[in-house]
């Protein structure tokens, strides 16, 4: 199942930063605290951002799928329709 895959951590962001800006949150991209996904608010936001080209281009295609994974999974549970 994809959504077990380890996403790499990224020499281009700093963790810590997305823990002090978001706290103890679930992000879709644990490793890297990217897209945090604990409000209908940030899951919109952590769609949108991850389907920017840019965005996406920094993980490989397998990472990319499970953090929309993720972010659909909490969608989901907020009941937030989400359009691939």
């Amino acid at each position: 199942m994809a959504n077990d895959q380890k996403i790499d951590r990224r020499d281009d962001v700093n963790p810590s930063e997305g823990e002090h800006k978001y706290g103890d949150v679930t992000f879709a991209d644990q490793t890297n605290k990217k897209y945090p996904i604990d409000t209908p608010e940030h899951v919109r936001a952590a769609w949108s951002y991850i389907n920017h080209k840019d965005n996406a281009a920094k993980y490989d295609r397998e990472e990319v799928v499970t953090i929309k994974e993720r972010i659909k999974k909490a969608a989901l549970k907020f009941d937030i329709e989400i359009n691939d």
